[in-house]
């Protein structure tokens, strides 16, 4: 049988563990987005004439995975290490989350992402760049991107931070994350700047005023989400055996432990 939907208690709103939880997202958010853009900043500031080429790209992916590395590993115990709406998405449409848990999840990390973006513009005098499509390249191709490049991150998520077989599989769930996140940068970055969540793009988009086919950068993501939510919630999990299942149900969907 599928997983149980909550809306949420009202009395979650401003229970400590909520609380603490809302909170991290919001700093590892604001961490991860800081450094992302900020590295495409930089090397804007370094290839100011020349444009960033295959050296740089490889700097922007490494520093978002370092960077996501991070936010995970030091929210991960408290919220569940999302730091992307897209993957709170995920989440929920397993039922592995409230939707009011999943409400101020993204609260939380767009104004995180916009908090970054703030402090980037003030720090480094520049305009945050966000998120763009190369030439020649459409919106239903950079739509299909952000699918594709969403599905494996948040398959990716599932498999090694939610799984209950995961085992020890978790202890590495965070590097797991990064890898895939990187390697999806240097993947989708020249076409359409590989973005797999919406408060990475919508930050920058805000504080830039930049909006142009900002749509792809959350329709995309969310769109690969949920897809890789229902294959591996209702395609691997709820095939497990009835006792591991069984087992399972014991669990809570409100629990960042869970997640």
């Amino acid at each position: 049988m599928p997983r149980m939907y909550a809306f949420g208690r009202a009395e979650e709103a401003t229970h400590p563990d909520s609380v603490k939880a809302t909170l991290s997202e919001f700093f590892s958010t604001l961490i991860f987005v800081f450094a992302g853009e900020g590295s495409i900043l930089a090397l804007d500031k370094i290839y100011k004439d020349t444009g960033v080429g295959a050296s740089g790209q490889v700097v922007i992916a490494l520093a978002h995975a370092l960077s996501l590395f991070a936010a995970v590993a030091s929210s991960m115990n408290v919220s569940g290490g999302h730091v992307n709406p897209a993957v709170t998405f995920g989440a929920l449409v397993g039922g592995r989350v409230s939707l009011l848990r999943a409400v101020f999840y993204w609260i939380a990390q767009l104004l995180g992402a916009v908090v970054a973006s703030l402090l980037l513009r003030l720090a480094t005098n520049g305009r945050p760049v966000g998120f763009s499509l190369a030439a020649g390249v459409g919106g239903w191709n950079a739509l299909l991107m952000e699918v594709i490049m969403t599905f494996g991150l948040v398959y990716t998520v599932y498999a090694t931070a939610i799984d209950p077989k995961r085992g020890s599989l978790g202890t590495i769930a965070p590097l797991a994350i990064a890898f895939i996140v990187g390697a999806n940068v240097l993947v989708g970055g020249p076409f359409e700047g590989a973005s797999m969540n919406p408060a990475r793009a919508f930050g920058p988009a805000l504080v830039g005023w930049r909006w142009r086919d900002h749509w792809i950068y959350w329709l995309g993501p969310f769109v690969g989400a949920a897809l890789a939510a229902v294959v591996y919630e209702f395609g691997v999990i709820q095939s497990e055996t009835p006792h591991a299942h069984t087992a399972h149900h014991h669990h809570q969907p409100l629990a960042a432990e869970d997640y």
